[in-house]
């Protein structure tokens, strides 16, 4: 009779990158010990929405942002397996505390630096998804191919009904956040795409989004719906869930609507496809628009200002037409 494996993955952030790592939750759940085991998994307070309703999951501990606040408890846990998914100085400290065997996944963060500084591109050549997989390989865990999960919760579904009626039917949704300045589209050319679509659009976002949101408004009239900063992230992947096509910069939202096996039409700007974090295993007729022209991106390996080259540019040079091409089928 097999013992019990019970198991610790860590991720602390962010949205996306947290929603990449639940092809490892499934696996190793589904897999590991012939599923005799309990998953348990360590990330920030703030992203705890992202995976309550997991149910490959056993336990989710949280931080709000020192390790101690939870490192007591986990000794206490008897942990077989760690899987540390972050690999920075928090789940080092995770692992140093427990002293239990783990495995890390490779950041390959010098070699998005050869590439932001140098054009030298020597990126393995795989979806981080992968990269996170191989973390399990010594127990022979396979990627079982269903893509990302995310689990929305029943109540998050009423946020549908809070749309105004012109927009209960059908919508682009549009995630116009980012987490930083060289991933998001200029506002003018955000109207310019709202004005050409022929669906209705629904604009997501956070607070910090609402500002730029009500300024597109301004300019497109009630064909557009400023949703950033109204609904909860559960309830934003609920819009997201109904919407017939999702445009979207290199943000969280991108993910879960990967996830949610939407049609994806992503734009980048100062990043790249490349680093591997890509929409992974979108819906049907899912597009990757680039700007045309510009041949020595990635400009950065966030989108901030840390590793900007010079003269940065990128998401001005986004072709609308494209955009629009690629979310009506023409």
């Amino acid at each position: 009779m097999r013992n019990p494996v019970k198991i610790l993955i860590i991720r602390f952030s962010s949205i996306g990158d947290i929603v990449l790592t639940t092809p490892v939750i499934r696996c190793l759940k589904k897999q590991l010990n012939h599923g005799d085991n309990e998953v348990h998994y360590l990330t920030k307070k703030s992203f705890h929405p992202v995976l309550e309703n997991n149910p490959y999951i056993n336990r989710l501990y949280t931080i709000q942002s020192k390790t101690s606040e939870v490192i007591p408890q986990l000794q206490n846990e008897g942990y077989d397996y760690i899987f540390d998914l972050h690999k920075n100085l928090r789940s080092g400290q995770v692992k140093r505390a427990l002293k239990t065997l783990s495995f890390s996944f490779h950041k390959a963060n010098f070699e998005k630096w050869l590439w932001v500084n140098f054009n030298l591109n020597k990126m393995p050549r795989k979806h981080i998804v992968d990269r996170y997989m191989q973390t399990t390989q010594a127990f022979n865990i396979k990627n079982d191919g269903a893509g990302l999960d995310y689990f929305i919760p029943p109540e998050a579904e009423k946020a549908l009904h809070k749309l105004p009626r012109d927009f209960k039917k059908t919508y682009v949704l549009y995630a116009i956040g980012g987490q930083h300045p060289g991933k998001i589209l200029p506002v003018d050319k955000i109207i310019d795409l709202c004005k050409k679509l022929q669906s209705p659009v629904v604009l997501a976002g956070g607070p910090d989004d609402a500002q730029r949101g009500n300024e597109i408004v301004s300019q497109t009239g009630d064909r557009v719906y400023n949703a950033c900063g109204k609904f909860s992230l559960n309830e934003s992947a609920a819009l997201v869930q109904h919407a017939q096509c999702v445009i979207t910069h290199d943000t969280g939202l991108m993910h879960i609507a990967a996830a949610l096996k939407k049609k994806v039409v992503s734009l980048w700007g100062a990043t790249v496809p490349g680093f591997g974090m890509y929409p992974y295993m979108p819906g049907a007729g899912s597009q990757i628009i680039e700007p045309r022209g510009i041949k020595n991106r990635p400009y950065s390996k966030l989108g901030d200002n840390k590793w900007y080259k010079k003269n940065f540019t990128g998401m001005d040079q986004i072709d609308i037409e494209e955009v629009v091409s690629a979310v009506e089928d023409r």
